[in-house]
């Protein structure tokens, strides 16, 4: 029920009982009635206090009926205040430990920062193991491309050692004049049309069996085919030619060949030409230390200087192994290193002169860097 309800009600019940009562004390005041030998007036007090102490009742019992809150009030205050002190200690126990989880993830935090601080090194130190651990990883890789090379150059240093034995049974059993893949003859061919493939072709074997007979039969005339070589390499070298540009085609012996035998087995080797070299290529260079002056010391120098040229040419894809260098300016070149004076090392160059195909010989020229001029 409504507060305002209740109260409107009680008003009403107390303004009904009151005029109950006082009539209900007048009525007993004026029929001058007596309750327990009480004089009547007295009596009229008793029933206007009973009027009153009932209207209190009917008021209460009124209010207690109709609100719960009241007699929840009435009825279970004491223990509503004694639940209420227990939420209140319950409360103060879940702060001061809220207080203390707060403390605790406060603490946990500092912690996770100081480890993380500390898991930094750790994390770097793994990085660079990891890094060290590729850089073995490729190094391991290195070796075993170095091992795999060796095997193969084992393996090709154990073939030309058969050769080589070969070779010398062949040197006790007779005179070698040709050895194996030893070039007979070596040429640049360059046709205008194709039809003329099969022509250049017979042309440079041709050539070669003259090469064959001067060196396998010395004295004797070319008259017959001393040269054998398979139809395939014919038609390999004629396919080349016919697909147009400049070729060096070279014929090799197939095998050791003894002075005065009769057949020569060759084969083809056929290269497109090309420019291997550039004019003021550098070949090879080393370095003259000052204590490197006297004649034989200078020269040993420059033989090992054009060694190295002559390797760096052929290793470019030159096919012609000699080299043209002006002697008078290496011998001019050298008495001026063996007079130079100083205690500082002289820097020796092989430069190509021009450019070279191929099968050109190869022009080169010496020059010395930091000697003073003469």
């Amino acid at each position: 029920m409504s507060g305002w309800l209740l109260i409107l009600a009680v008003l009403v019940l107390g303004g009904v009982l009151s005029t109950l009562g006082d009539r209900l004390g007048s009525r007993i005041g004026k029929a001058r009635l007596s309750l327990f030998q009480m004089r009547p007036r007295r009596t009229a007090v008793v029933i206007t206090v009973l009027t009153g102490s009932l209207i209190s009742a009917l008021t209460l019992g009124l209010m207690v009926a109709v609100s719960e809150r009241l007699r929840v009030g009435l009825f279970q205050l004491d223990e509503l205040e004694t639940r209420l002190r227990s939420s209140r200690k319950s409360l103060q126990l879940s702060l001061k430990q809220l207080d203390q989880n707060q403390a605790e993830l406060a603490q946990a935090r500092s912690d996770r920062a100081a480890a993380e601080q500390q898991l930094a090194p750790l994390k770097k130190q793994r990085q660079e193991l990891e890094a060290e651990r590729d850089r073995l990883g490729q190094d391991v890789a290195a070796r075993d491309e170095e091992l795999r090379q060796l095997q193969q150059r084992t393996r090709r240093s154990q073939q030309e050692l058969r050769q080589l034995e070969r070779n010398v049974l062949d040197l006790r059993s007779g005179d070698v004049v040709l050895s194996t893949g030893q070039p007979l003859t070596m040429a640049k061919v360059a046709i205008p049309k194709p039809e003329l493939a099969r022509q250049a072709t017979e042309d440079v074997l041709r050539q070669a069996n003259v090469q064959a007979y001067q060196r396998v039969l010395p004295g004797q005339k070319p008259e017959q085919q001393l040269l054998l070589i398979p139809r395939s390499e014919v038609i390999k070298v004629e396919k080349a030619l016919r697909s147009g540009g400049p070729w060096v085609i070279s014929i090799h012996s197939a095998g050791n060949v003894l002075r005065g035998e009769k057949q020569v087995l060759a084969f083809a080797d056929v290269r497109r030409s090309r420019q291997v070299l550039e004019a003021g290529q550098v070949l090879a260079s080393l370095s003259l230390d000052p204590e490197q002056s006297s004649q034989k010391q200078v020269f040993a120098r420059l033989n090992l200087l054009l060694a190295a040229a002559r390797n760096e040419s052929q290793r470019n894809g030159a096919l012609n192994p000699r080299l043209q260098v002006d002697q008078d300016a290496l011998n001019a070149l050298a008495a001026q290193l063996v007079e130079r004076e100083g205690n500082q090392p002289v820097r020796l160059e092989v430069v190509a002169a021009r450019d070279s195909d191929s099968l050109d010989p190869i022009a080169v020229t010496v020059r010395a860097k930091g000697l003073a001029p003469p």
